[in-house]
């Protein structure tokens, strides 16, 4: 707007007047490129937005990596369970076999002569007729013994069937796991050559101390957070997060001394006796959704299209992060970031 304004300027003194703006405002270029330099904010050059990039796809990968371990470690526990009831449903069965060939080897030895011929030839008939009475009995025994044998028997098949599935799936996330593994891998490793290429003062962007900065600040701000909190589990879960401060990222991690973005956030609001879904994804319906002008301290906020990392608000625009494995947890501001959602989970 201003340049069209003064395109409505009438011009003074015509082509010298126009050199001597031209002057001035390269003199003004060249002090703000000195004099200025100091404070500006560093922009970020192509090599540290690669490397960004590549963090970024590598934390996506990890999430879907503790998604994937997720569901193993339950389709793992559920084959577990199968296979105990399994093997006690099979000593069921033995011990019903056992009970049905009792009884088949008693009718067996008893069975070889009618029925009448024995009661011909039985030397006390009013005791064989007793007999034949318990016999009968047995015959009912045996019919129940063996209606048992086979429920069980249909019993162990069906937990059988449902462990074949459970293997199946296990399977299928293990191979999952071990592609997301190496995308984790591929894209660490370039991250890490990009930043060998990169001069200091662009890896000081991206591994700057900002959680030395936070401890240097005092408990100031912690206190301000926690007085702000929404509840005492939300306040458990800030100074949580605050005690962490300085420790690495270590991507599927979930402390005590080491986190990937979810893993913080997880571990932050276990110690405060509440259990969250591991993955951001899942941890963004975990709770009540908030607008960022309603954020609380111990609100998770998510960032990315895709919500691919999270941290914990703590107040005054900022939160609590685990960024990447160049940069410890650490506080930064809210905007660093594209934001898309926030939850408050209790």
């Amino acid at each position: 707007m201003a340049a069209h304004r003064r395109s409505r300027q009438r011009p003074v003194g015509g082509t010298t007047a126009r050199a001597a703006v031209t002057v001035v405002l390269a003199g003004a270029a060249t002090t703000a490129g000195f004099d200025g330099a100091a404070h500006a904010a560093p922009r970020p050059t192509p090599a540290s937005a690669d490397v960004d990039r590549l963090y970024r796809e590598a934390e996506a990968a990890t999430e879907k990596y503790n998604g994937a371990k997720e569901k193993a470690d339950s389709a793992r526990e559920r084959l577990r369970d199968l296979q105990d009831e399994t093997a006690r449903a099979q000593a069921r069965l033995n011990k019903a076999r056992e009970a049905l060939g009792t009884v088949a080897a008693a009718q067996y030895r008893d069975g070889g002569l009618d029925p009448a011929l024995r009661l011909m030839l039985s030397d006390d008939p009013d005791a064989y007729l007793d007999g034949a009475a318990l016999t009968e009995r047995a015959g009912s025994r045996h019919h129940a013994e063996l209606g048992r044998v086979r429920a069980q028997l249909r019993e162990i098949e069906k937990l059988r069937g449902a462990a074949r599935v459970e293997v199946k799936t296990l399977t299928t996330r293990r191979a999952e796991l071990g592609r997301h593994k190496r995308t984790i891998t591929e894209k660490l490793s370039a991250a890490r050559q990009a930043l060998a290429r990169m001069s200091p003062e662009e890896r000081a962007r991206i591994t700057g101390g900002s959680d030395r900065a936070a401890r240097s600040a005092g408990g100031t701000a912690r206190d301000a957070a926690l007085s702000q909190a929404p509840n005492a589990r939300a306040a458990q879960a800030v100074a949580y997060a605050h005690r962490k401060l300085g420790s690495p990222y270590v991507w599927g991690a979930t402390g005590p001394d080491a986190f990937d973005c979810s893993g913080l956030v997880l571990a932050a609001y276990r110690s405060a006796g509440v259990s969250l879904p591991r993955t951001t994804y899942a941890q963004i319906d975990a709770g009540r959704r908030v607008s960022r002008s309603e954020l609380l301290p111990g609100d998770l906020v998510f960032f990315y299209s895709g919500i691919s990392h999270v941290g914990l608000y703590v107040g005054d625009g900022q939160m609590i992060h685990a960024p990447n494995p160049s940069a410890p947890v650490r506080v930064a501001p809210v905007d660093q970031m594209p934001f898309a959602g926030a939850t408050r989970v209790v």
